[in-house]
């Protein structure tokens, strides 16, 4: 049978187990690749357009049209995104487990799109919002009705929905692009590296749209029209990801991965007085034929985390599994065990992300927002910065940066995923830096100018370059954590890998929102004016973004330490060329 990639030696038939929905081998001609990305990629962009089209501005809706606190407002925000990004874990293990990741996608895809339908209809219709106010009396100086239980109950419903739905969306629609690469193809793995930075690419070109244009016609026209946009954007993406179905190939459901990996700490744990052999080949394993059913590969036991390795060790005759567990399960476990220190060292730069979504946004409603005599900038509309600016990033990173590094490092990715992922949190530490000193400024003029209602007689172009280098940042830490997540997980374990990247947000978005709620009550006691106030202009958030920033330098010293013991995850290729017939070989990940 004569395949495209049949000249250069390539096999028709794809190496890593990937299928067709009826649970066929695909060709690779057929299947895959750049072609069943593109329809991925564009859904990315409109899915993105409405994502954003609802959380980049939703602190001035929670603000301005249901009349809540800076803080508050502030922390349903984290709140609302933490429970999306946090609730990804249960997405994937249901992908992973049970019904794999493309079937995973569309029951959970319709939820979104539900909440959706919903969140528009709470924005349009007067009676589930209270009568609007003076924005003095929202920063607290008058009398300001607040939205009743009812419409707050309707409106935080219509959001939750949508966090439900993303939940199952956002960890596999990644990791379904990322499968329509063969990482036993010489070049289709080349491809991949590519991917992730044109996928975040993608991301952050509708995140741009929504930033400029969405949140103008919020602030401008009219919120049903804010919001309905986002609304018909999501069902046109979900036409387009639809449209690709015959192009996508798919990965077969694992097993439950946190099964896995608690039999095997319970095994280890049961046999901790156990000797290992001296000899790994006589830890149990299964037989090959056993994995290559379910288009798997054995991995080879290793020294690291060697007490793990007991619970492969055969007493008796019993196989109980929660007794006895084989080398490859158990090397899996490592794998997912390896990550939780860099997951641990992405918390911090998450609180900052989310910053920008709440406090950055509530600066530039202070600001002079005017571009000639009538127009005026809507302060969401600066997170476009960021996306510009992360988007010029991407791009000069994919085709110049990383080529000149390759050269230089003999690396493919040019730099290692996790130097990568160290740069990033260098300009994160930037970020806040820069963030304090423009505060304090912004802070100092308006103690200077106290009777001009509110409003700081300085441009909101003041904000500009904690925007920018917050884009640069993102360049190097969101893709780099996506693309280190699903590299470092094991095979049957990609898209728990992706959720560990979103878990980052999710578990930043809550500590985020603890570590606003604590400051502001710590520095408000005995008296004292405090540093987080919903008058910013009596606030001290320069304070707080100092704070944020000996945070972010503690955090990159704790992530070089977890540098220094972290051992990449070796990659099992099968040999092409038949020279190692029925064998396969091991390669180091380069990271």
């Amino acid at each position: 049978m004569e395949a495209n990639g049949s000249e250069s030696g390539r096999s028709d038939y794809t190496k890593d187990g990937s299928v067709d929905l009826k649970g066929r081998p695909v060709l690779r001609s057929k299947r895959g690749g750049w072609t069943a990305c593109y329809f991925i990629v564009v859904y990315e962009v409109f899915e993105r357009m409405a994502y954003y089209g609802i959380s980049s501005n939703l602190v001035v809706y929670l603000t301005k049209k249901l009349h809540q606190g800076t803080v508050a407002s502030s922390n349903n925000v984290t709140y609302w995104m933490g429970t999306g990004f946090l609730s990804s874990v249960a997405g994937a293990y249901i992908a992973d487990a049970h019904l794999g990741r493309y079937r995973t996608f569309t029951i959970f895809s319709v939820v979104y799109f539900l909440g959706m339908c919903l969140l528009t209809a709470a924005v349009s219709f007067p009676s589930l919002k209270p009568p609007p106010c003076n924005i003095q009396d929202i920063a607290g100086t008058g009398n300001c009705k607040p939205a009743s239980k009812l419409q707050l109950g309707i409106f935080f419903s219509a959001l939750y929905t949508i966090a439900l739905g993303t939940a199952g969306t956002k960890p596999n629609i990644s990791t379904i692009g990322a499968d329509q690469f063969d990482e036993f193809d010489t070049k289709e793995r080349t491809d991949k590296i590519s991917f992730f930075n044109w996928w975040m690419f993608s991301i952050y070109l509708g995140t741009l749209f929504a930033n400029i244009m969405l949140v103008y016609v919020q602030d401008n026209v009219g919120w049903t029209l804010g919001y309905g946009i986002p609304t018909i954007g999501l069902a046109i993406s979900l036409v387009i990801f639809y449209a690709g179905t015959s192009f996508y190939r798919h990965k077969l459901p694992q097993g439950s991965p946190f099964t896995k990996i608690a039999r095997v700490l319970v095994a280890s744990i049961r046999k901790f007085r156990v000797n290992l052999p001296k000899d790994s080949m006589k830890l149990y394993e299964l037989d090959s034929e056993e994995y290559m059913k379910k288009k798997r590969f054995k991995i080879p036991s290793t020294d690291s985390m060697r007490f793990l390795n007991k619970a492969a060790v055969m007493v008796g005759t019993s196989k109980n599994p929660w007794k006895l567990c084989p080398v490859t399960h158990i090397e899996e476990t490592k794998q997912m065990l390896r990550l939780i220190p860099v997951l641990i060292s992405m918390f911090i730069p998450s609180i900052i992300t989310s910053q920008v979504n709440t406090l950055f946004i509530k600066q530039g409603t202070t600001l002079n927002r005017h571009i000639g005599p009538h127009f005026q900038i809507p302060p969401a509309s600066l997170v476009s910065f960021t996306t510009i600016s992360m988007l010029i990033t991407i791009f000069l990173y994919d085709r110049y940066f990383v080529r000149i590094m390759r050269a230089w490092t003999k690396n493919p990715r040019g730099i290692s995923l996790l130097q990568r992922l160290g740069i990033g949190l260098v300009f994160d530490a930037t970020v806040m830096i820069v963030a304090s000193v423009v505060e304090k400024k912004r802070l100092s003029v308006a103690r200077d100018n106290p009777n001009n209602g509110g409003r700081v007689p300085l441009t909101i172009f003041i904000l500009l370059p904690q925007f920018v280098l917050m884009g640069v940042s993102e360049a190097f830490l969101v893709v780099g954590k996506i693309d280190f997540f699903y590299h470092q997980a094991p095979e049957g374990m990609k898209s728990l890998g992706t959720a560990y990247s979103l878990v980052t947000y999710g578990v930043g978005n809550f500590l985020s929102s603890f570590l606003l709620s604590l400051v502001a009550h710590i520095t408000q006691r005995n008296g004292r004016k405090g540093w987080i106030l919903n008058n910013l202009n009596a606030s001290h958030l320069d304070y707080y973004y100092r704070l944020l920033s000996i945070l972010s330098f503690c955090n990159f010293f704790f992530f070089l330490i977890v540098c220094k013991f972290y051992v990449y995850k070796a990659e099992l290729f099968e040999t092409l060329e038949g020279k190692e017939s029925g064998e396969s070989r091991e390669l180091e990940n380069r990271g």
